[in-house]
Parts: C-alpha cells; structure tokens; sequence
C-alpha cells in the first residue's frame, strides 16, 4: 500500500556519497533469511575503491546491526561517522516531505525506528548523527521539518542534555523536541510520573546496586515498605527481557545474582495480569500527536511476554485475536481506555511515543514500559498475518501527516 503526499519543495537530487539503504530496507532482509551477501559484496567494492565512503561504510555497518553483529557493527559505524554526519534515505519517488531526524550511534533501539515511521511515503529522511561532544547544529540539510529521534538509554543522559541546549537553534520546527521528558524516560521515572494516575497502573520501579540487592539476599535488608517478593528484577540498560527474572525469595535472589554481572538493577512488584482465558497479554501502542494506534498484541502462557517467542505465528488462535483487537481497536479498547490515554499524552506531552501496557481486570492499564525509540514496524508475513499491514500502513500514514502538519505550520505567518 502506498501513500503519496504532495512536496512542500522540490527534492534536490541527493549525492550517492550521503544516500544510504535505509533500515526499512535491510532489516526486513534479514527478517526474512535473504542473503545478504551480494549486497555486502559491492558495499565493500566500494570501499576498497574510495576508504572514505561513508555511505557503503553505513549501508555495512546497518547490514550486521540486522545480523546481530553489534560490535562489529559499531566500530564500521564509527568509521563511517568518522568522515561525515549526515546520511540520507530516500523513500518512494522522494517527492514528498523532506525530514531531519537528530540521531545518535547505536544499536537498533538507540533511536525511533522513524526509518519505518515513514514507509510508504515519498519522504526523504535526513539522519544527522549527533552525540555529547557535539556543539552546534551546523550545515544541516535542507528539511520542511526535524525529529528529535534520540532514545532514553543508559548512555544517553549526555547527549539529550546537549540536544537540550541545542534544539533552539534548529531553523526549522522540531517534532518531540523535549529532550528532558526523553531522558526522565527510564523505568523508574515512568513509574514515578504515572503513580497517582487512576486510570494507570505504573508500579513503582526502584533502582537497586548489586550490594542492597546482595544484602536482602542474605537477609541482612529488605526492600522497604513498598515493595516485597515476588518482584521483578532487571539489570539497568536492558531490553527485550535481557537478564530479566521473576524472583520468588531471598535465595532464588542470590542465585540470580550469582549469574547476573551488572552493578545496578531495576526492582519492580511482579503484577499478575492474565486475562480470563489465562494468557498474558501485552499490547504495544503509538501515540501521535496524543492519538493511539494499534502497532501489536502478543499472548503467551509465560508472564514475559515478547512477540517472537509468544508463539503467534503458530498459533492460529491467537493471531484471530490480535485481529480482532487490531480491527475494533478505536472503537474498543481505545474508547475503554480514553480516560488512560488522555492521561498518558497530558504527562509525556511528546509528538510520538510508545508504550506496552496490558489490560487489568479492574479496568486499569498497567504500563510496563514508555519510550520514544520502541520497535514499530511491518515486516511480518501478509500471507500469515494480512491484517498487519493495514494496521501498520494506518500508523505510519499518521506519522506522516503529523510531520506535514508540522511543517505546513511552520509557513503560516503570525498573526
């Protein structure tokens, strides 16, 4: 499905030494098995041509980003930036909106994945790298409108304090330009800033180094009045259920520490949220300009919920279920939950973001996680799963127009 969008000003043509293949490309590549090495094979022809081609250095480093090669994939990363900054995608025809998104080097959930946001449209996407060292918003290219796509990560305090200083420069209007409502993202700043809202249920996340951790284990302390086992336990810094563990006492604690190298832990009340049929069930939605959209709904007999091990594409029965919530989501869950969603937008206040949540049984939305850079995307099988991409073409559609509106507003005059 594609969706073409009039330009605000004409594309200049884009030099091949910043046009690069883009994520929406490469990923679904290796989502999907394609051998990749053809590709690889001409990238590093051109390397061996001319060392300072930054974009195939890029297009390199993005090919084993998607193979899981994250080291490997950094240092190529960082060679590439080594000779320039800015890197450009071109979607469609490239006759549509001209997008600049401030980035910083990483692995796949460093930034918004704002490379999907915008399939399916003509946009050119500019990504500038940036990082703490960075001092000015220079040379930028040419764009209608910018994104601040940086994540909440552990190391990302420094460079969202100096995009924070920075943004004020940027000459044109800058989507989810709060900086430091993205770095008061983490686990337990969520936690804090959603505890007093009825419609939500945020349970208080407290940060543990690895000695108060160690001595609850031993039972020389507890965890305080507010929390007690079972809890959730989580090195600070992980994703994707990395090292996360339901903990049942003080000696399944000390085993888990014993396997566990990281100083410092997330430390959570484990919440029970099956639904009636028994499953977990966890929903993953984006917010645009305050309004929801479906992006996925995963099921699983675990209380871990991820999408790829939840077993969805075996399972016939579950898939007709996230169909069913994906079809009557507006006018369903979202009317259910329009009291926790006005709640959510009145305390984030950011252009885009997602959450995982799941529904209570006293109606309340539990929130698990709240961030700017989670994983939306549609490269699942249409044979399989048809009804995502209509889903997905609806959500990145809506990013887009709020992209343009955002532009457009920025040629209005004053009043």
């Amino acid at each position: 499905m594609s969706f073409v969008y009039p330009a605000i000003s004409p594309c200049p043509a884009i030099d091949a030494r910043t046009r690069i293949m883009g994520l929406h490309r490469l990923l679904p590549m290796a989502y999907h098995g394609e051998d990749m090495a053809p590709l690889w094979a001409e990238r590093l022809t051109r390397v061996d041509a001319d060392a300072d081609d930054a974009a195939a250095l890029m297009d390199m480093s993005l090919m084993l980003q998607c193979l899981g090669r994250t080291d490997e994939a950094l240092a190529l990363m960082a060679e590439a930036l080594r000779i320039q900054r800015d890197f450009c995608v071109v979607h469609g025809d490239g006759s549509g909106l001209r997008l600049l998104a401030f980035v910083t080097p990483g692995d796949l959930m460093a930034n918004t994945p704002i490379d999907f946001l915008i399939n399916g449209s003509n946009t050119v996407l500019w990504l500038r790298y940036v990082d703490a060292e960075t001092r000015a918003l220079d040379n930028l290219p040419e764009h209608d409108v910018a994104f601040m796509a940086i994540g909440e990560a552990n190391g990302h305090a420094a460079v969202l304090a100096r995009m924070a200083a920075l943004l004020g420069d940027c000459p044109q209007p800058v989507m989810n330009a709060d900086p430091a409502m993205i770095a008061r993202l983490t686990r337990d700043g969520v936690s804090a800033m959603l505890a007093d809202e009825p419609a939500l249920l945020a349970p208080r996340t407290h940060r543990f180094p690895r000695a108060a951790l160690a001595a609850v284990a031993a039972g020389e302390a507890t965890f305080g009045a507010d929390l007690a086992f079972p809890v959730i336990v989580r090195p600070i810094g992980t994703h994707a259920g990395h090292g996360m563990a339901r903990i049942e006492g003080p000696a399944p604690l000390a085993d888990y520490l014993a396997g566990a190298p990281a100083t410092d832990f997330y430390v959570a009340p484990f919440i029970d949220y099956r639904g009636a049929d028994g499953l977990f069930n966890k929903q993953r939605i984006v917010f645009i300009d305050g309004q929801p959209f479906a992006s996925h709904m995963a099921l699983s007999t675990h209380w871990m919920v991820h999408y790829v091990n939840a077993d969805m594409i075996g399972d016939a029965g579950k898939r007709a279920i996230e169909a069913d919530w994906m079809a009557r989501f507006d006018s369903d869950f979202a009317l259910r939950h329009a009291a926790a969603f006005a709640a959510l937008h009145r305390r984030i206040g950011l252009d885009y973001f997602g959450i995982d949540c799941a529904e209570m049984p006293d109606g309340r939305l539990l929130v698990f996680e709240l961030d700017v850079a989670m994983v939306v995307h549609d490269m699942d099988d249409p044979v399989v799963f048809p009804y995502k991409l209509p889903a997905m073409a609806k959500l990145f559609a809506a990013f887009v127009a709020a992209a343009r509106r955002r532009a457009t507003l920025a040629l209005v005059p004053a009043a």
